[in-house]
């Protein structure tokens, strides 16, 4: 079982840009995995497999801004979205929908998307687990992670994924961890 912990982050300036810079690079990188789904669904009537957008955008800049685990699980998402998007679409002629459902669509202009982390990327020191980065952020900025206080009402070694969610002109970090039935 899983369990999942919000905890609303107070970044300074530095943390705040880094994570405002990461959701919007992951918007961009969702609404590009969308239209090159959307595109191969339109033009050859075929689904996206699990591995194709990786392949295809692997080495776009917007997917080297992340830590490899962090790209392939926004792209991962856009996967499973089409994946959701073929299963209505085959309860619906078999008529067990009555609306036909429609294509995944893409995500308003100039938003923020969440970003995803496992847990066998991070790193606790000190108290503070340690969120990787990719190689064009340390290439252009000089930084290979950032730092979030670990909650001291949750055993490290639990955490299975990091989210940073960005709502409301707010960034949350969502921890999901195993837990421990007696």
């Amino acid at each position: 079982m899983y369990g999942c912990q919000q905890v609303l982050l107070k970044p300074d300036k530095e943390l705040s840009a880094i994570l405002e810079f990461l959701c919007r690079q992951a918007h961009s990188l969702t609404n590009m995995g969308i239209y090159y789904a959307r595109q191969l669904y339109l033009k050859t009537k075929r689904y996206v497999g699990k591995y194709d957008l990786e392949k295809h955008y692997k080495n776009n800049l917007h997917y080297k801004v992340f830590h490899s685990q962090a790209a392939q699980q926004i792209l991962r998402s856009v996967y499973e979205s089409f994946v959701s998007y073929k299963k209505l679409v085959k309860a619906y002629k078999e008529g067990r929908l009555e609306d036909k459902p429609r294509l995944p669509k893409y995500r308003k202009k100039a938003g923020l998307a969440l970003v995803s982390y496992p847990g066998q990327a991070l790193k606790l020191k000190d108290g503070k687990i340690r969120v990787p980065l990719g190689k064009q952020i340390k290439c252009w900025f000089g930084l290979d992670s950032y730092e979030l206080a670990m909650p001291s009402n949750i055993n490290f070694s639990y955490i299975k994924e990091l989210r940073i969610l960005p709502r409301n002109k707010c960034f949350y970090a969502e921890f999901v961890c195993a837990i421990r039935l007696s």
